[in-house]
């Protein structure tokens, strides 16, 4: 059994009279401890085809199956419940809360899992430590680069141990060597933590850390490969 499976999965948007297809019969599997890069251009359905993954979203039509339940059937508070848990989120625009230090930002998924604050920070700490940022647990955003913040929004997903960790274009914002920086830490995430990475990006140099393409256009898959041979 996959651990993500979609199966047939459409979705339509609605703008005035016309109706807008962003995802045309789309079926693919990704197992436990893959890295995963979706590529497309602009408007292909790749960004839509991550929402629903990310449970942010549902298809239209078709099913969508996470560890052998169907997300489809869940209310919101279970897929609240799901995102919290299982999920991981990483954003090109980092999403940092600017008042709050780095172990305050990190910490914000655990408010929710009535953990005591002792706890909440402790796991916050050991996050931080594991993407490189010991003793910047009290550092605000403004006083942080680029890649430092973007460390902290990686030690945000992995602070709940959620088994996969979904990027979108996570480098979009980074200079060359920190873009580099952050993808080898992906790398190591996955490989040392077994943790499925799904990463959204349109360039070629960025996806070749991953073990896998899948290429969208006008809402289908075109390809799927290992990155060795994409």
């Amino acid at each position: 059994m996959a651990l993500i499976e979609v199966r047939g999965i459409n979705k339509r948007y609605r703008m005035g009279d016309a109706e807008i297809g962003a995802l045309n019969e789309v079926s693919l599997g990704i197992e436990k401890g893959e890295f995963v890069a979706i590529m497309g251009p602009s408007g292909s359905g790749k960004s839509t085809f991550m929402n629903i993954v990310g449970c942010l979203d549902k298809p239209t039509s078709g099913q969508y199956l996470l560890e052998g339940v169907d997300v489809g059937g869940l209310g919101r508070d279970e897929l609240a419940e799901i995102r919290n848990k299982k999920l991981g989120f990483v954003f090109q625009g980092f999403n940092l809360l600017p008042r709050a230090s780095a172990l305050e930002n990190v910490e914000l998924p655990l408010l929710y899992n009535g953990l005591a604050a002792k706890e909440r920070m402790k796991r916050s700490a050991e996050a931080l430590v594991a993407v490189g940022l010991r003793g910047r647990e009290k550092h605000h955003p403004n006083q942080l680069s680029g890649g430092q913040q973007q460390r902290v929004a990686i030690a945000r997903a992995l602070v709940n141990n959620a088994p996969i960790i979904l990027a979108d274009e996570p480098t979009g914002n980074l200079d060359t060597k920190t873009s580099a920086e952050i993808m080898e830490l992906f790398v190591r995430l996955n490989v040392e933590s077994n943790i499925t990475v799904i990463l959204v990006t349109h360039e070629s140099g960025i996806a070749a850390y991953s073990k896998r393409i899948i290429r969208f256009l006008d809402g289908r898959v075109i390809g799927d490969a290992s990155a060795a041979t994409a």
